[in-house]
This record gives C-alpha cells, structure tokens and sequence, in this order.
C-alpha cells in the first residue's frame, strides 16, 4: 500500500529565527508559522504596553505597476483606488459577483503607477488570479509577485514608533496613520506603513530578506517582544478586526460585515459586486456582525452556539479569551433585531450556558485607529 502524499509546509525567510527564540510553530494557511514564544498572555500585554514584532512573511504581497494599475485595481476591488493619495493605503474589499467577500487586502499607492496589493496568507495565489482576470487587453500593467522574496513584519505597540525610528531612522516616525513611503535601510529598499492589524499603533515593513533578517534581530536586541499568532488574533478580535475565513467569507458581504464604508458605489466606475451590493446596501441586510461579551465565568469558542429565549440564533464566528478585558468575547452573525446594543444572550460552552450580551464595537478603542488585512 503506497503512502498518502505528505504536504510540505512553506517556511518564511525568518523562521529559523523563530525556532532559534523558541517559537512554538503550527500550520497556519500552508506555512510553517510561530503561535507563540513566551506565551499568548504576555506576548498580547506586550503590544498593549510597550511593543512586539510579528513576522508577517506569509500574506499576499503583489505589486500592481503600469499606467493602467489604478484602472485595473479599480475593476477589482469595492473601493474607489482613484481617492488614494500617493504615499497612503487603504483598505478594501475583493468580491465575487453576488457581493460575497473573496478576501479582504489593504492597497497602498506608491506613486502614480505603483500599487502594493496585500492580501491574506491562504488567498495568495487566488488574489492574484482575481486581480489577473480584470486586466484588459492592451493594459499597459504588470502584477509582480514578491511573496517569495521579501519578508514582511508588523511592529505594533506604543512604544514602536521610538523603536522604529532608532533602528530605521527619525524619518519613519512621521509617517501618518494609513500613510506609507520608501526609504533606503542598509543597501536595500524599505517599504514600510503606519498600520497593523492589533488596533494599537505601529508599522508594517516589506524589504529584502536580509534587511528583515537584519531588523528582526535589531528589535529583539532592542527588547521588542516576538508574538505569534495566537496573539495577533487575540489582539485583532479585541479590536473588533474582521478575520477573513470566520468573520467574513464569500457566504458574507460588506454591509451585513459593516464594512460597506469601503464600497465605493459613487463614482460610477463598474467593479467587480457592484451590481449586487447596489442591490443589498438599497433592499438593506437581515443580520448583522455583533461583539458579544460574556456576563459569566467561560471561554466562548469559534462554533459555539448562540442562544436567544432558549432557541439557537446563531453560531461564534471569532471567540476568545481577552487578556484586556478579563473576560470572555466572540463576534457573531446575529438578526437585525438581535444585534443592538444590550441584548441578553447565551453561548453553548459544551452544554453550559454562558451568559452574555451584545456590546459596543470595537470591544477595545483603536489607539492606533489603523486597520489592515488579516
């Protein structure tokens, strides 16, 4: 009997680094990635209070470059490229044609023909695919793959921005919240932003391999914690930041998800949804995304059951344990009218009834007021 194939797990550029620091790696969207070091708790506590670094080395990362990207990018995605100024990104929405989210990327504009199109780790290559099949004949655009050959970090907290600036130079710490630029680090090119994905401020870098690797051991000398991704997904769900495969899929759209803020159906220009998403943002949603917040002792987890006057409404999108709050908290699909502020429920944990109740959105306040994709 011959023996199943073995799938092989692709490694970012950094994680014999991981493994050096004691980095507990699992699979993770095809990739061999860290989900934790010291241990979520204190990893998550570390960008709440000071600063940590995630290698982010296994999201799409497609450069979208000609006199014709802005126009491609236009067709592709829910938000009107056009807006974005040179030096900034912002985040959008990837959609079939019935409205249903393919993948949520952030777009930053370089210049006037440069485009960085970053996208979730498992959607990488079906991004691309997307973005490839709006390219008109005669576009003058090329879609540049640069997943392979650079590295990718978030360093996210209050204390990042000192830190980047000592390691990268003063100029980084000017840089505006969504905005982005250029600069020479080593012999090598930096890209790097003001944004993240945790709700705290902070920064994501795209360089060389051996630039990431020589900055990556700059912020471990400098004390920055290493986080996996356990944390990151403890600190993006206490920023109420949409995780793509739980939160929102191609069975979910903008406006039930609450993001219709980045569907762009103002300026005329046909993109891929629009005609469905006209049609849902006018007949208006039946349900919508919730943070829900446990009023008892319990850990609600993704799956869990949610209960109304003793019957199932729905199930856990995103749950978890917040380490900020103490307490226990999920995002879920719950009917309109279930979904208000204050409504009393109950979470299945394995036949108990955990108490909860709808809150406010995000359940932890944005410090950094930058979001970005998964």
């Amino acid at each position: 009997m011959s023996e199943a194939p073995t799938t092989t797990l692709r490694r970012t550029p950094l994680a014999d680094l991981h493994e050096q620091l004691g980095g507990r790696m699992v699979p993770f969207a095809g990739w061999s990635m860290p989900v934790q070091y010291k241990g979520i708790v204190e990893e998550h506590r570390a960008v709440r209070e000071r600063a940590g670094v995630f290698d982010v080395s296994h999201m799409g990362r497609l450069f979208v470059v000609g006199a014709a990207a802005e126009a491609l990018l236009r067709r592709a995605v829910t938000y009107d490229v056009a807006t974005i100024a040179e030096g900034h990104g912002h985040y959008t929405l990837l959609c079939n044609d019935e409205g249903g989210i393919i993948d949520d990327p952030y777009v930053y504009r370089l210049d006037s023909q440069r485009f960085l199109f970053v996208g979730n780790a498992s959607n990488g290559d079906r991004d691309a695919e997307r973005v490839q099949s709006f390219v008109a004949p005669g576009d003058d655009v090329d879609l540049l793959d640069r997943q392979e050959q650079t590295v990718m970090l978030a360093v996210q907290g209050p204390a990042a921005s000192g830190h980047m600036a000592r390691i990268i130079g003063p100029e980084v710490a000017a840089i505006e919240k969504r905005a982005c630029t250029e600069l020479p680090y080593l012999q090598y090119k930096l890209f790097v932003s003001r944004t993240g994905y945790t709700g705290e401020d902070g920064f994501e870098i795209v360089t060389s391999v051996e630039a990431g690797r020589a900055i990556w051991r700059q912020l471990m000398a400098a004390g920055v914690e290493p986080c996996g991704l356990g944390a990151r997904d403890t600190l993006r769900l206490e920023a109420a930041l949409p995780l793509w495969g739980h939160d929102i899929d191609e069975t979910t759209n903008p406006y039930e998800a609450g993001l219709g803020w980045v569907v762009s159906l103002d300026d005329g220009a046909e993109f891929a949804g629009r005609d469905a998403l006209a049609r849902i943002k006018a007949n208006g949603v039946d349900r919508k995304l919730a943070c829900i917040k446990a009023a008892g002792r319990g850990v609600i987890r993704d799956g869990f059951p949610i209960m109304h006057d003793g019957q199932q409404v729905s199930i856990v999108a995103s749950g978890s344990h917040s380490p900020t709050l103490n307490t226990s908290i999920a995002m879920a699909y719950l009917p309109k009218a279930l979904s208000k502020y204050g409504t009393e429920l109950a979470i299945d944990v394995r036949g108990k009834m955990l108490p909860a109740v709808v809150g406010r959105r995000p359940f932890v306040p944005h410090a950094g007021d930058n979001v970005a994709s998964t």
